[in-house]
């Protein structure tokens, strides 16, 4: 049996690979057991830490994740939706703790990792982050509380380079307003705004915008009548997202199958409450 602690970083050579493995070497708990890129990435078949610049650090990066899943507790995704749900499908089989930070995902994904988390320990969220979750629990609270005269916006601004829009982060605080609204989000998302129109009654509006360096900020605004009331959350350093993978990681070991997310996690969900799934 692979020993406690040990948890494989998935695309181990973007700048959110490079983090998390920072993050694991600094947890005393936590021990990096393995690392994984794309087949013909030129990385495959060295040593970690020589491929980083560094000190060797005995984990050689491989294209092969059933490999690392047989030696580790743990798996960290922040890679592709299709890569991510190829790797939930051999964490279930490996019965590992799977991580998932991966933006982007479709419904039909998701599907596919309640599939796989009948069998592996699956903690997905939109954000690691202790302060979006904790927004997130009070976006939710706050929608219960204020009537449908109210209208919620959801900002968000990220660099330049971000693929996806809306962000995971923006959609997740969309998915908890939505569920105090006891409404499925789906039906009532405006995503995007050109023309002429008039606001739709009871919509959940998202503004994405990207430039410069920004990391992440988000603020969900709820505009009612003479008064607008704003939850907003800025990130100012990116460790602060593999901080929380770790943390997710360590949580979820020992825990049964199923979809969990950093609600769980972090122990903010409230008595009674069912996870939006």
């Amino acid at each position: 049996m692979a020993e406690k602690g040990g948890i494989a970083v998935l695309g181990c050579s973007g700048r959110m690979g490079r983090m998390l493995i920072e993050a694991v070497r600094a947890t005393p708990e936590a021990r990096l057991s393995g690392a994984t890129e794309r087949p013909g990435h030129p990385w495959i078949g060295r040593d970690l830490g020589e491929a980083l610049g560094a000190a060797p650090l005995g984990v050689v990066v491989t294209d092969e994740p059933i490999e690392v899943f047989a030696v580790s507790q743990a798996a960290l995704d922040f890679t592709a939706p299709a890569g991510t749900v190829a790797h939930a499908e051999l964490a279930a089989q490996a019965r590992l703790v799977h991580v998932i930070g991966t933006t982007g995902l479709a419904r039909e994904d998701f599907e596919k990792l309640a599939a796989a988390a009948r069998h592996a320990t699956i903690v997905q969220a939109g954000n690691m982050s202790l302060g979006v979750n904790l927004l997130a629990v009070l976006a939710r609270r706050v929608a219960a509380a204020l009537g449908a005269e109210y209208d919620v916006e959801i900002v968000e601004m990220h660099h330049r380079a971000k693929v996806d829009a809306p962000s995971g982060t923006a959609l997740m605080l969309g998915e908890a307003v939505a569920a105090g609204r006891r409404l499925n989000l789906a039906d009532v998302a405006e995503r995007g705004r050109d023309g002429m129109g008039a606001r739709a009654p009871g919509a959940i509006g998202f503004a994405a915008l990207r430039g410069g360096d920004v990391i992440g900020e988000h603020e969900v605004i709820f505009a009612g009548p003479g008064e607008r009331v704003s939850l907003r959350h800025v990130a100012t350093d990116r460790m602060l997202f593999a901080r929380g993978a770790v943390r997710a990681a360590l949580w979820g070991q020992g825990r049964e199958p199923g979809l969990y997310d950093m609600i769980d996690v972090l122990g903010l969900r409230g008595p009674g409450s069912a996870p939006d799934r």
